[in-house]
């Protein structure tokens, strides 16, 4: 009988799985797609000569995360590469703000581009970045609360510190802008990263995202695995299985058994029973676990009313592109950043975003841009750009707002309008875009959810990034931790605190409880491995 199973071999899966093993435990991962890998997966399916991403691309989580970088990756296949330039943004005038790996080239183009007063605010929000380094990003991975890593960062900020965070937390994205810079660049750069989740430039706590992944940027670049997304998945699996764990792709799992409170294994899609002896771990989606996996008669009541108020980060649009030429781009420098953001002011971000908040879809949405090429010399041939980009439209769409009459039926008709209309936005900011483009493939929000069952609806956060579903608000009130009411069952997925991202912290977090349930948390019963993973980890929050 093996230890635990494992739903689901996407990153939280695999490094869940990979925690587990390491301590001894015999793991099985069932996966319902013929592949492993979850959202972090790569093919050739746009163009034999080019590899593209299907679905994230970027990991800058991942290069900070103690859970992944403890696994020793590099070991067992995985290089990094960087683009010359992290982001970019183009402006209407010709100019482009950019964000590069290390502190003092980024002072230096800011004051080149946007004044020495916007280059010494930068400072500013740069040294409070390193005054909470590393405690902030160890607490931000740990299980919730994160005692130990709190009291690290109440001694290092003092309560004059703690209330300056505290307020940075709170404060929109929009208004940090204005109060720390003269120009409009540098402010950019920040909403543009608070985009990449479901954050308003006027929600509270989008102008801490936004810095978030700027610094992250800033400090350890926005890397890509070479290869494509799959070599990162690859390094996972292979991990696993030299520690003797093992992957059942193509078996989908319908059903958590449950008996007395106690979780006993799952039952697959084809009547096939698995026994688990110790635990198992739930790679889902929250509403996909309760009331679902696990029948509604062994959950407390007030948690399926809170799952039935779950709320989905927005849907998703992506387009990959095989370029036989690099991208035009208008300002020049974008042209060596490995992502783009398009979209030229506050106020183009700030309708965009209301738009899609709103039910209605963008005539000009704005997007997300990667030139993996550019990142990554492998992806195709010299001379030419494997390039993707997405766009967030509602869940829900109520009208649109653009001259397609688009429903979000997202049928091939829908699918094509909006590819176009996104062509149209980079046109926009690189004339003659669209005549290197050789193929394409147009990913809608079903089509996402069909190639991963996570993405419900094309969501790619695990859920809204708003601060009423983050904590201990996640992925219900009352909960911020992995267990669940059912003992031995452990949600492992990005449902779970602290949610979307490719940093493994879900599964981490979940494996670590179901080893700690078991007794065997201990540098004596672990293997070198796990140990070396529990001195990081215990740096990084509670254990």
């Amino acid at each position: 009988m093996t230890d635990a199973i494992v739903i689901g071999a996407g990153p939280n899966g695999l490094v869940a799985a990979n925690v587990l093993a390491d301590a001894g435990w015999r793991v099985e991962v069932l996966e319902a797609q013929d592949q492993p890998g979850g959202a972090v997966r790569s093919d050739r399916g746009v163009h034999p000569d080019y590899v593209n991403d299907l679905f994230s691309s970027f990991y800058p989580l991942a290069a900070a995360s103690p859970a992944i970088t403890a696994l020793g990756l590099e070991d067992h296949g995985l290089t990094w590469s960087h683009a010359p330039i992290v982001l970019a943004h183009p402006l209407p005038d010709g100019r482009c703000a950019l964000l590069h790996r290390g502190l003092e080239t980024n002072i230096d183009a800011f004051e080149r581009s946007f004044g020495r007063p916007d280059a010494l605010a930068w400072r500013r929000l740069s040294r409070l970045w390193q005054e909470l380094d590393p405690c902030l990003v160890r607490a931000m991975f740990a299980p919730f609360p994160p005692v130990r890593t709190g009291l690290a960062l109440a001694a290092r900020l003092r309560a004059a510190g703690l209330l300056r965070l505290a307020r940075l937390a709170a404060l929109p994205v929009r208004r940090m802008a204005e109060e720390e810079f003269d120009r409009d660049g540098p402010g950019l750069l920040l909403a543009g990263c608070a985009l990449h989740a479901d954050l308003l430039p006027e929600s509270p706590g989008s102008a801490v995202f936004g810095w978030l992944m700027a610094m992250l940027g800033q400090q350890y670049g926005w890397p890509v695995p070479v290869g494509g997304a799959s070599a990162l998945s690859g390094a996972l699996v292979r991990r696993l299985e030299s520690r003797g764990g093992t992957i059942r792709c193509g078996t989908r799992v319908s059903e958590v058994v449950v008996r007395s409170g106690r979780a006993l294994g799952v039952r697959t899609a084809d009547g096939d029973s698995v026994r688990a002896r110790r635990a198992v771990l739930a790679d889902v989606p929250a509403p996909h676990l309760y009331g679902g996996l696990v029948a509604g008669e062994h959950l407390p009541a007030g948690l399926l009313d809170g799952v039935r108020r779950f709320q989905w980060d927005f849907a998703t649009v992506k387009v990959d592109w095989a370029l036989d030429g690099p991208i035009p781009w208008s300002a020049d420098e974008a042209r060596r950043a490995g992502t783009v953001h398009l979209g030229a002011t506050m106020a183009d971000l700030s309708d965009y975003a209301l738009q899609v908040t709103t039910g209605r879809l963008p005539a000009r949405p704005f997007g997300l841009l990667g030139q993996m090429t550019t990142a990554d010399p492998s992806r195709s041939p010299a001379g030419t750009e494997s390039a993707w980009m997405y766009t967030h439209v509602p869940q829900h769409v109520v009208d649109d707002l653009g001259p397609d009459g688009i429903t979000g039926r997202w049928d091939e008709k829908e699918g094509e309008a909006i590819a176009h209309r996104m062509e149209e936005q980079v046109e926009r900011f690189a004339p003659g875009f669209g005549d290197h483009v050789a193929a394409r493939r147009v990913l809608t929000p079903p089509v996402l959810e069909r190639l991963d069952g996570n993405l419900v609806g094309g969501a790619i956060n695990g859920g809204t990034t708003a601060a009423h579903q983050q904590a201990v608000l996640r992925p219900v009130p009352g909960t911020g931790r992995p267990e669940t009411p059912i003992e031995r069952l452990y949600l492992a997925s990005a449902c779970a605190h602290p949610g979307g991202g490719v940093h493994g912290a879900c599964g981490a977090n979940a494996a670590r409880a179901a080893l700690r349930a078991q007794g065997v948390v201990t540098g004596r019963l672990l293997g070198p491995a796990l140990a070396a993973a529990q001195r990081a980890l215990a740096g990084a929050g509670d254990a």
